[in-house]
């Protein structure tokens, strides 16, 4: 089952409106796990596109499960993106507006793997010490991430 795949075999590679969630997950020293990517060669956060009848819930527990190994306990709701600054141009060419809701997971169990078809290495980094080469679309959401937490709006849990 994969929805965008199907789609694109009928459209090609045009613009098109793409729905996802992403989910930041820390771990106990409050570091952030990325994803070295395959297709762009940057760090990325887990999370991809909605399948046919899914809940954005459940694409951000799918999701990270595939691409981390970890299993969500709680997914605490950050924000909705949307908008031109999220349109992306795959390296293979496919073109997307991104509507993508970003979750925060710090309670999850399980191991920490990584899908080797979709990235390269998995680890988490100090939030004063991020990678310089995040996938675009996956920066903004981190950006807002940060400053939402400087500002003191996120709770700790």
């Amino acid at each position: 089952m994969n929805y965008i795949m199907d789609l694109r075999k009928k459209i090609g590679t045009a613009p098109i409106i793409m729905v996802g969630a992403c989910v930041l997950i820390l771990n106990e020293k409050n570091q952030l796990l990325l994803q070295h990517r395959k297709d762009n060669q940057c760090w990325g956060l887990a999370g991809g596109s909605m399948e046919l009848g899914e809940s954005l819930e459940e694409v951000a527990e799918r999701e990270m499960v595939e691409e981390t190994g970890l299993i969500p306990i709680s997914l605490d709701l950050l924000k909705t993106f949307s908008g031109k600054d999220f349109y992306y141009k795959y390296p293979h060419g496919d073109e997307v507006y991104n509507v993508v809701t970003a979750f925060i997971c710090k309670n999850y169990n399980g191991s920490l793997k990584f899908d080797e078809s979709e990235a390269i290495d998995i680890r988490f980094f100090d939030l004063t010490d991020l990678p310089s080469r995040i996938s675009p679309p996956d920066y903004l959401v981190i950006k807002a991430f940060l400053e939402t937490r400087e500002k003191g709006i996120l709770i700790s849990k």
